[in-house]
């Protein structure tokens, strides 16, 4: 039904696979499923299994996002064993269960949501994937750190893990692979959330890039590479005097400890002291960047925010900043570059290692091998 979900999985449905996805209260795990199920009904069995809702909850729901459910075997039902008969009954193409958390088997007599309960269950629907040929999709809760709950092991026995993430104020939705036997990690499908359920984003630079017209100090785009694919983003900084004793630091889409590193070697290698001064780094649009290659841009927007000096509009920056100031060569670097000029970006700043072997039509490439060197190109 999707193609996004689909890239994320690399591929599509693989008979016999089994898939954890999670994601925080709302960010649209059961939306997504619900219409991924109603488009596969169409064509082959499919079974909805829910502990969470009751089968009116659903249908209201299904109704609401337009979707024609005809064709999809509902159930509510928390009981293993009964879901195991009813996909013996049924015999489902697809068999999704939502959630993990709340099945438990009248064998154990830990609560549901436990250790064991998890554990076991799991091992009893994965097996049953396994043996008929059936994908099997759990839902999983996540921790307060957004990680998946329960287990480790329950990582262990399936094929793909996605998470579903998302600020419940944000539009748009990334599902982001964490394992995938099939597929490429960390693969990245970008979708927005309207009154009709989920739609897809086959585009995401161009949503992730919708800027103000006049440009401001301190906003610097970069391109990640997610998975298997480009993805343009904006980078923002802050720098700002500080009025407490310990001043703040605060990363949005980094890790927190990386922006602390980076302004060291920023003091060390360029002179430039921000000591006194609280720090805010964002990645607009509620992407999280998890390669380093958003680290020389991400110091050029705090440089830019610092001295209150606009960097060019049409300017795309990537690189790798090492400890000793030195600009280090990220994957795919060719790519990005021509990801940039088809968005029309007509300057770049990237490392040595990155440099391209000849011209790219529509954009200017300046290669730096330090960090001061990059930083001085705007002075």
């Amino acid at each position: 039904g999707f193609a996004e979900l689909d890239r994320v999985l690399g591929g599509g449905f693989v008979p016999g696979s089994a898939i954890l996805i999670g994601g925080h209260p709302g960010a649209g795990k059961s939306t997504l499923l619900l219409q991924t199920l109603c488009a596969v009904a169409a064509r082959a069995p499919a079974l909805y299994v829910t502990g969470e809702e009751s089968p009116q909850q659903v249908a209201m729901r299904a109704q609401r996002l337009g979707l024609e459910t005809d064709s999809l075997q509902l159930m509510a039902e928390t009981d293993v064993d009964a879901i195991l008969a009813a996909a013996d009954e049924h015999k489902p193409k697809i068999l999704v269960v939502d959630s993990i958390q709340v099945v438990h088997s009248d064998a154990l007599t830990s609560a549901p949501g436990s250790v064991a309960q998890v554990r076991d269950c799991a091992a009893l629907l994965t097996r049953y994937a396994k043996q008929t040929g059936a994908v099997l999709i759990l839902v999983g809760h996540v921790t307060k750190d957004g990680s998946l709950a329960g287990p480790k092991v329950l990582e262990h026995m399936i094929d793909c893990s996605v998470l579903l993430e998302g600020e419940q104020d944000s539009r748009y939705r990334t599902l982001r692979g964490q394992k995938n036997r099939f597929g490429a990690v960390n693969e990245l499908g970008v979708f927005a959330m309207t009154d009709g359920g989920l739609k897809e984003v086959s585009n995401p630079s161009a949503i992730f890039l919708e800027r103000a017209e006049t440009p401001a100090p301190g906003t610097v785009v970069v391109v990640v590479w997610e998975g298997t694919r480009p993805l343009l983003v904006e980078i923002q900084a802050l720098v700002d005097a500080s009025n407490l004793g310990n001043p703040r630091r605060v990363a949005v889409g980094f890790e927190q400890n990386r922006l602390a590193m980076l302004l060291a070697v920023l003091h060390r290698h360029v002179g430039l002291h921000v000591g006194d001064q609280d720090v805010f780094a964002n990645v607009v649009g509620g992407v999280r960047i998890a390669e380093t290659s958003g680290d020389l841009s991400l110091l050029l927007a705090v440089v830019s925010s610092l001295r209150n000096k606009v960097l060019p509009k049409d300017l795309v920056v990537f690189g790798e900043v090492g400890l000793t100031g030195e600009i280090r060569p990220v994957a795919s670097g060719q790519e990005r570059i021509a990801e940039a000029a088809k968005h029309g970006f007509k300057r770049a700043i990237v490392p040595k290692g990155n440099a391209p072997r000849g011209v790219i039509a529509g954009i200017t490439v300046q290669s730096v091998s330090r960090l001061d060197e990059a930083i001085a190109l705007f002075d």
